[in-house]
């Protein structure tokens, strides 16, 4: 792991601490943006938000934007990101989500040092079914996929908002890690509950009791990261994913991808599992399969050809 993370390390948990802001990330080319903020209906997001969305096409970027404190989450920037993501998710126009943050750290917890000075008692629901986690968006289960574009920290409740994305863009290095375990914070948004289906429970609880760092080159080997990027690439890398994800027919992506969610998360048998993945995935064989064939028999995607 790169020196400069162990250095800081020490000095870095949610925002007990307010470092100095790492590095920008590199210089990127990407396509024409579109600035988007669910809480304005749509209309361009203003300058000083804790959470700023771009449309780029079907894809949507959504940033936690607090780097003086490594993008710690208070309570505005979590209900924030759930505004977003559930804005996101009910949105036709699109189809994939980029979540990341600015300033070079994606998310460092959430913010100890606001809760420590907070004087009134902290309103949790406590229902998990009707309402928001203390992160905001880590009680949903949404319908379209989820891209992590993970840099600099993502540790605490920042590895839970990891843990929300179908897939995460790791960059080289990039620190990751259960660092609430040294202040008796519990893991209240979905870290148990993710983390041992993501990577066994066996390495979930290494990293759960020890809340020890783990690097971007560890987490791909234990498949927590699912690319591995050089710094500065990880949004990029991302969006293009995103892109590339959203470019492949909908309607049996999102199937395909509940059944395997249903299977892993809420089916009670073998059978069940299967019997959800008919009963939704041959609705989709008139809409897209059928069209699909005739694509490939006129030579669409011969030799595994991808768009």
């Amino acid at each position: 792991m790169p020196l400069k993370h162990f250095r800081a390390l020490g000095q870095v948990f949610a925002a007990t601490h307010q470092g100095r802001i790492l590095s920008q990330c590199g210089s990127m080319t990407l396509k024409t943006t579109k600035p988007y903020s669910a809480s304005t209906g749509g209309e361009d997001a203003g300058t000083g938000q804790t959470v700023v969305s771009e449309r780029r096409g079907s894809v949507v970027t959504v940033a936690i934007n607090r780097p003086e404190v490594r993008n710690a989450v208070n309570q505005e920037t979590a209900s924030r990101l759930l505004d977003e993501l559930q804005a996101f998710d009910s949105d036709p126009d699109l189809n994939v989500a980029v979540l990341h943050g600015i300033g070079g750290n994606f998310c460092a917890g959430y913010d100890l040092k606001m809760l420590a000075n907070q004087k009134a008692p902290l309103k949790l629901e406590q229902d998990v079914t009707k309402g928001p986690g203390p992160m905001g968006p880590s009680r949903l289960q949404l319908s379209k996929p989820l891209i992590a574009a993970v840099s600099g920290f993502a540790v605490a409740g920042g590895l839970e908002l990891a843990l929300l994305a179908d897939l995460r863009v790791v960059e080289e290095s990039a620190v990751m890690g259960v660092f609430c375990r040294r202040f008796g914070v519990p893991l209240i948004d979905g870290g148990t509950v993710r983390l041992p289906r993501l990577i066994g429970l066996s390495r979930a609880l290494d990293l759960i009791v020890t809340g020890r760092p783990i690097g971007a080159q560890e987490a791909l080997a234990f498949g927590l990261a699912n690319r591995v990027v050089p710094d500065g690439q990880a949004l990029q890398a991302a969006v293009q994913l995103a892109e590339q994800i959203s470019s492949f027919p909908q309607q049996c992506l999102r199937t395909d991808r509940s059944s395997a969610m249903f299977s892993c998360y809420d089916a009670q048998s073998f059978t069940q599992a299967m019997q959800y993945e008919f009963d939704h995935g041959v609705q989709v064989i008139q809409a897209e399969a059928i069209p699909g064939a005739i694509q490939f028999s006129s030579g669409v995607g011969r030799g595994g050809k991808f768009p």
